[in-house]
């Protein structure tokens, strides 16, 4: 009797334990992810893969001042929230002009009032810009800033866009602030 009671015991005490799991909660950037073609997620056929697919955190707008304030212009920025996004090419690409090898890099930007420098970085799997080394450097485009979004973007986003499917263009978005990149296959 006394081990069929330990025994009731410790399963209780084992099951009370296991149902105590504390989950995380969800992330005040959420994760996001934006492929060219972008009907990929959606519309891909067996054995089809992407051009380009680009993983991103999504930071609120929050009726903050964005570029030139929160993110200073003329220093380097993660791009989005949290951990390095990161640009995945399935194939050899032009990005912005030049040439890059297919790999997954981690994407950061330099913000500036007229233009930016678009970094693609070997870094990998590192959160924030901090650790950030220059020398890591896979390249490096300088683009302009685009004319102002008629309405403010609230979640700062990245999107593939094209008519052809080998051509497209990478565009980042928040606030009023929109920045393109060409990008060809």
């Amino acid at each position: 009797m006394k081990k069929t009671l330990c025994l009731f015991l410790m399963l209780t005490i084992i099951a009370l334990g296991a149902q105590a799991q504390k989950f995380r909660g969800l992330d005040k950037s959420p994760r996001d992810v934006s492929y060219f073609p972008d009907n990929f997620a959606h519309d891909r056929k067996e054995g089809e893969k992407p051009l380009v697919k680009v993983t991103y955190s999504r930071p609120y707008l929050k009726g903050r001042e964005i570029f030139g304030k929160l993110e200073p212009f003329g220093k380097v920025w993660r791009v989005g929230a949290d951990e390095s996004t990161e640009i995945k090419f399935y194939q050899d690409a032009t990005f912005g002009g030049k040439k890059i090898k297919a790999g997954t890099y981690s994407l950061f930007a330099i913000p500036a009032e007229k233009e930016w420098t678009i970094i693609i970085s070997s870094d990998l799997d590192y959160w924030g810009a901090y650790k950030y080394k220059e020398a890591n450097d896979v390249l490096r485009v300088t683009v302009p800033v685009s004319p102002k979004a008629a309405t403010p973007i609230e979640n700062f986003s990245i999107v593939l866009t094209g008519e052809k499917t080998d051509k497209a263009v990478l565009a980042l978005g928040w606030d009023t602030t929109v920045v393109e990149v060409p990008v060809s296959f």
